[in-house]
Parts: C-alpha cells; structure tokens; sequence
C-alpha cells in the first residue's frame, strides 16, 4: 500500500513542518518512494542544518529559527508533526494545506487499523490490545503516539496485518480518514496550552469517528459525559460497542458480579473473570480493560484468548508502575498522569497512600475538583513542586488539615529526603503529578525515570 502514500506526494510541493521523531521518519520514507523529489524542512531548531539525513542531501530546502513557519503558503501538501500546535500556527495557512504521517497512513492502511484516543489511559488500551493480539499468535504492530512512527514500519506491514495505533488529539487535528475500529475512552482538561478551546481539543478528539464509514464499530466509554455529549450532539450512523462500569448493556461490554461480560443483541457471554490476578489496578484501568476485551471480540478472538492476554499484561513504565520497596516504604511511578482525574484515579487505586509528589508545568487547568479531593481524603503528606503545584498550594494553604504535612519544592530532587523522612512504614510514596513535566524535564519519562533514580539513591531496598 506504500503506493497510497507515494501518489499522494508525488509531483506536490510538499514542507514537512517538524524534524522531530516523526518527521524525521516521513522524511526518510518519502526519500524512499521518492528519492529524488524536492522536499521542504521548517523546523524552529537551526540545528537541524547538521542532521546526517539533511547534511548532504542536494534536494532539502530548510527554514529554521525564528521565521521557519514564513514560507507556509508557497507549499501544497503540509506534513504537520504533533509538535507544532495550531495556536503556533495561527490562521496563517488555509487547513486544506494541512496534512500529516497520521493521515497518509490510515489512507492506506486504515482497514487494518484499531485506532485507540482518549483524553488518558490510550497507551494502556493500545499495548493491552496488542498484547492480547500477539499472545493470540496474531499479526500485529504497535504504532503511533507510543513513540513508534506509524511511516518506520510500513515494510512490517502485509495484508493480514493488524495495527494498534494510539493516537493523540494533535495526530487526529487533520484526518481525512478514520480507523476501521475506533476507541475513545474518555476526555478530560488537557492541552489546553495548544487549543484555542477545550471544545477545540474535543472536536479533535472526535474526528476518530468522524471519518469512519458507515458500518464501522465505534467503541466509546458509556459512562463518559463528554463523551455521550459529543455522541448526542453528531448522532453518527455507526456500529455502536459501548462500555460501561456502572450498566448492563444490550450490545458491547460491561461489568457484572466481577465479571466482564461482551453482549450482542442482548445475549452474554462473560470473558474476563476480575476475581483473577490483574495486574491492571483501579477502576480507570477498569475501563481500559472493557475497551480492549470490546476490540478483541470485535476482531475475532475467543474468550480464552482475550483471558489469558489480560491476566498476562503487566501494564505500562511510568503508568502506576511499582518501583519498589524502601525503608518499609512503598513507591509508586505515575509521572504519565498529567491532568487531574488521573491522579486522583491513582490515588484511589493504590488505596495506601500517605505521601503524593504533585505539580509540575502549569498549562491553566482547574484543580479546584482535586484539591478537594485531597481535603477529604487520607493523604498526610502532599509535596508540591513546579508552578502547577504552587498554584495548587496557594490555592489549599488556607484549608489546612490538621496533621496533615504541606512541603512547596524549588527543585523536583527535593522530594526524596522529605518522602523518606515523612511516609510512615508500610505506606505508599506516589508520584502522580497532575501537571505536564516540561518545566524541568523534556517529557513524563525522564521525569518517572528521574523519580526512580533518586528513590534508588536514597533508599535501601527492604
């Protein structure tokens, strides 16, 4: 199918817009298909200028620094990377121009495609599905906003080829085609750094169905507001898979005496006995669960396969991940969590936590819900760190609880004698920021990875 992409390209003037992981990858299979078409770079680093792919390539024209985005309209085909946001973009070239890796690919490949979005939680759903898949002896690719360019591995791509593709609000901004089966899970506040609106961001979100044809499967989350909000508002002819915690469904997938059952025309058939070890905690993951059992059912897979690949997935680094055991103390890594609902998710999960790490870039979300949440909950010690935790702490100072600790951070690596010194024995240190990471650090990985590596510093593993 490589030859989609190629005849949509070819005889274009086209500007890959970002040199970052994914553009760089269009650029190399472009170079493949079309080794010798002119191709346009605008990046804002003038570092690019050095890149061995660029350095001695005669037919790479660059834009960078401060006036790289001057040139946009001169351009016929724009390949967007999810780094540049809209709000940078700002009106200055018409959205026809505007396309992506994302929307080349699904073009070609979009049958095969089990597209995952969601506000949080489409990294676990996506590499759950995949597990299960492979466990099941499928053929099947893990690709998207996992940190796998979908244009890396089109030579791993054949017919029968499944693709679990996550997908971020800034990949789906200008499809033209949707995923044959689409998963939303959830939309919460985020990005609102990068969308003139919150509606903005979910119409974004939305295009994941949007685009599908007709009798293509929507798996959405029946418990969702927003969610059910966007699906009264448009009504889009579909083959609805629901799920839900909270109801028994004629079709698609619930939760029922600790089973989840998979229903079809009213008639159910349990697949997932919860009494089981599941690695997967809390009722988020819960949902995550329900999505992937509805995807797999819906590609064919038997009960026992769809069993055997949930009890086995460990989950995800950095998703609620058990670091270890330190001084009678346990700590957990959730630097993943970036909004609110997550944290507060984490929180509930864990069931034993006495001190939270909370903060991080502030991008304007409201905290009012969370804090909150923390007046009534059990935690002792809430350490604060960034501006977003700032803002929070001065937002709670004045309702302090008795007996409860507040510690406001001017550096992340100050957490760790304060966690060591105040969590009692026998309970839980998490990390769950609420906040981006990219105040001190480059993404949620190095923050988590951080995490760990003053932990293992200062503690001694019991």
């Amino acid at each position: 199918m490589q030859h989609v992409i190629r005849h949509k390209l070819e005889g274009k003037k086209v500007m890959i817009l970002g040199f970052g992981r994914e553009g760089q990858s269009s650029f190399r299979l472009i170079r493949k298909l079309l080794p010798g078409m002119n191709l346009t770079i605008a990046d804002a680093s003038e570092n690019i200028a050095s890149d061995p792919l660029l350095r001695e390539d005669p037919s790479v024209t660059l834009f960078t620094g401060k006036g790289y985005l001057e040139h946009l309209n001169d351009y016929e085909v724009i390949l967007k990377t999810p780094g540049i946001t809209l709000q940078q973009l700002g009106g200055k070239i018409p959205s026809e121009k505007i396309s992506s890796q994302t929307d080349l690919f699904l073009q070609a490949y979009s049958n095969q495609v089990i597209g995952v979005t969601g506000t949080k939680g489409k990294s676990t759903t996506a590499t759950l599905i995949f597990h299960i898949l492979k466990q099941a002896g499928k053929d099947a690719l893990l690709l998207g906003n996992i940190g796998r360019p979908a244009f890396n591995y089109t030579d791993d791509i054949h017919p029968g080829t499944l693709i679990v593709f996550e997908l971020s609000s800034h990949q789906l901004e200008f499809l033209t085609t949707a995923p044959r089966i689409a998963i939303l899970l959830n939309l919460f506040q985020e990005h609102l750094d990068a969308y003139a609106s919150f509606r903005d961001y979910r119409l974004a979100k939305w295009n994941i169905v949007k685009f599908q044809h007709r009798d293509d499967p929507v798996i959405f989350n029946a418990d969702d507001p927003l969610v059910q909000e966007l699906m009264k508002e448009f009504r889009p002819e579909r083959r609805y898979l629901p799920f839900s915690r909270e109801t028994e469904l004629a079709d698609g997938c619930f939760i029922r005496d600790h089973f989840i059952y998979y229903a079809e025309d009213c008639r159910y058939t349990p697949v997932v006995d919860l009494n089981k070890k599941i690695h997967l905690k809390g009722n988020h993951n819960r949902n995550n669960i329900l999505a992937a059992v509805a995807a797999c059912r819906e590609l064919g897979l038997d009960n026992e396969e769809i069993e055997e690949g949930v009890l086995s997935f460990r989950g995800l680094e950095h998703r609620m991940e058990f670091i270890g055991k330190f001084r009678g103390i346990e700590f957990y890594d959730d630097s993943i969590s970036t909004i609110p609902e997550s944290c507060i998710a984490a929180v509930k999960a864990l069931e034993n936590v006495d001190t939270l790490i909370i903060g991080g870039f502030d991008r304007g979300v409201d905290y009012s819900g969370l804090e909150e949440f923390f007046l009534q909950s059990d935690i002792t010690n809430l350490i604060f760190t960034g501006d977003a935790g700032r803002r929070i702490y001065s937002e709670m100072k004045n309702k302090e609880r008795k007996g409860r600790n507040y510690f406001v951070l001017d550096r992340f690596a100050e957490f760790a004698d304060i966690a060591f010194r105040y969590t009692a024995s026998g309970k839980i240190c998490l990390l769950s920021p609420a906040a981006a990471s990219y105040d001190e650090f480059t993404n949620f990985e190095e923050r988590g990875n951080r995490f760990k590596e003053l932990v293992l510093q200062s503690g001694t593993r019991t």
